[in-house]
């Protein structure tokens, strides 16, 4: 399957990333997703993980809209974070009480190791560094699982409305959105070489890292008991 279009900084830091992007995006859980083969207990230690990972999440995207230099940056963000907190959690919520694991249950999730490495790593590059060093810190998570769900869309079976949910239209067009606004953050603060300038390397650094702790991320997810 071709990559999806996100963008000329995605593309580039995609390629970049080298075998840890398809590790990360054809790893043992997604495969598990896309034939049906993953247990349910694993699915709804994802999901329980997932629902924790996303209040950060939402952190750092509220966090982006403090750094951003517009207030085209700081809307994007900013409805990025109710989408989160609107809609997203809220189908957490919902897909857990379908399974037996109430809202109490789920917000007292205890936190595994993998799941603060990564989102403590995203926040961190929020606060120590800028607008920039942020994006490329949330891209792998946001483009990442749109580049996923676009290969697994027509999937049916167990888990086949988790892959019509990130292959449907509406997510699409949010990875579109997310790939025009750090091309456009790039090109309005370094210009248009930006890929020949120094600060390119210390993108692609945030980058692979956030990729390689997407891949642990999925390890976790796929042992119910890895805390």
């Amino acid at each position: 399957m071709t990559a999806p279009d996100y963008g000329r900084a995605f593309t580039l830091w995609r390629a970049g990333a080298g075998q840890d992007w398809d590790r990360y995006t054809h790893h043992a859980f997604v495969e598990g997703l896309r034939d049906g083969s993953l247990p349910q207990d694993s699915y709804l230690h994802y999901l329980r993980q997932d629902y924790v990972f996303l209040i950060h999440f939402a952190r750092a995207w509220a966090l982006a809209a403090a750094k951003a230099d517009t207030l085209d940056e700081m809307a994007a963000a900013s409805a990025t974070v109710h989408a989160l907190v609107h809609v997203e959690m809220p189908l957490h919520v919902e897909t857990c009480a379908a399974h037996g694991i109430d809202r109490a249950t789920l917000e007292t999730t205890p936190e595994a190791a993998a799941n603060l490495a990564y989102t403590r790593y995203v926040l961190e590059a929020g606060y120590s560094g800028d607008f920039l060093d942020l994006m490329a810190a949330l891209a792998p998570c946001v483009l990442g699982y749109g580049e996923i769900g676009a290969r697994l869309k027509d999937v049916t079976g167990p888990y086949g409305d988790w892959c019509a949910t990130y292959g449907g239209p509406e997510y699409q067009a949010l990875c579109r959105d997310v790939g025009a606004l750090i091309d456009g953050a790039i090109l309005r603060r370094l210009g248009p070489g930006w890929a020949d300038l120094p600060r390119a390397v210390t993108l692609q650094a945030r980058f692979a890292t956030a990729t390689r702790l997407e891949i642990g991320f999925w390890d976790m997810a796929r042992d119910p008991s890895a805390m």
